[in-house]
């Protein structure tokens, strides 16, 4: 683990060793401090900071990939300085993660809700076309309009679904304005995928994702029992060894171009913990999947 003796926590994650800092880092973290749209409990703002400083008690080594994915480089960007409305920090965050995909950099991008993730797919759909998303969650998020925004974190996926092939797993809650919207064939409903084998459904999953994908994980999609700090809890949840055994193959079969991490609600250290940890696990199984990345 790379916590500091003291006690202090730098604002980096994983806080690697300093000698990183000479080379060009393969990950870039750029966090995202924003709940502006939130709608039940709010907090969601503090989450990047809290994943940043549960990060720092991460232990280094992977077990599963019997690696260490700190080696390939990973540095903390400044966080975005987050405008009130969710539409112009579309744009910021499009702005700033287009940068990051410029340089050649995976981007780990920490929320804040989820409403974050709309600029970070736009910026991923401009650089590589033909980029498809899952979205690991509880809810649906493809309302057209909520609260008087269509950027509401509410939103988000209906907002993704514009830009380019969307594959939902996880979800268990939705309104009933966006069942006819939803394509079936690509929802993975949590009551239907938690008695079954992961190896099964989520080979048919990434069967349905394009070679280049980016992955929005909602930490609602984890059962509370597993997660229970965030904003919209809801019940019948996925566990560790389903999401990670899930982001594992889709390590291993598509080429992942970025993945966001959002809805943590600070004040549980377990919970944001989890986040952190989730984190590495899926960069451990990137960096091991042969041919994609050195």
């Amino acid at each position: 683990m790379t916590g500091s003796e003291d006690g202090t926590h730098p604002r980096v994650f994983l806080d690697p060793p300093s000698e990183l800092s000479e080379r060009k880092a393969a990950v870039a973290i750029l966090p995202v401090p924003y709940d502006a749209t939130s709608s039940w409990l709010k907090g969601a703002a503090a989450g990047p900071e809290a994943i940043i400083d549960a990060s720092q008690y991460v232990e280094v080594w992977d077990i599963e990939t019997a690696s260490e994915p700190w080696r390939h480089g990973i540095v903390t960007l400044p966080a975005v300085e987050c405008p009130e409305s969710a539409e112009d920090l579309a744009i910021e965050v499009a702005r700033r993660v287009g940068g990051i995909l410029g340089s050649g950099q995976l981007p780990v991008i920490l929320g804040g809700e989820h409403s974050v993730t709309i600029g970070a797919v736009r910026a991923a759909a401009r650089v590589f076309a033909g980029v498809s998303v899952l979205q690991i969650d509880a809810h649906g998020d493809t309302r057209e309009t909520y609260h008087g925004s269509n950027h509401n974190h509410a939103c988000v996926m209906a907002r993704v679904r514009e830009l380019c092939p969307i594959v939902q797993v996880g979800i268990r809650s939705v309104d009933a304005d966006e069942v006819e919207g939803l394509d079936a064939a690509r929802v993975f409903w949590a009551h239907e995928i938690v008695g079954e084998p992961t190896a099964t459904w989520s080979k048919r999953v990434v069967d349905l994702l394009s070679d280049t994908v980016y992955v929005t994980i909602d930490m609602d999609g984890f059962d509370p029992s597993v997660v229970p700090a965030t904003g919209t809890p809801e019940p019948g949840g996925l566990d560790w060894y389903q999401v990670t055994g899930l982001l594992a193959e889709v390590a291993r079969r598509r080429h992942v171009v970025g993945f966001d991490v959002v809805e943590l609600l600070p004040g549980h250290p377990p919970s944001a913990f989890t986040a952190a940890k989730l984190i590495y696990r899926f960069l451990a199984e990137i960096f091991a999947a042969p041919g994609v990345r050195s």
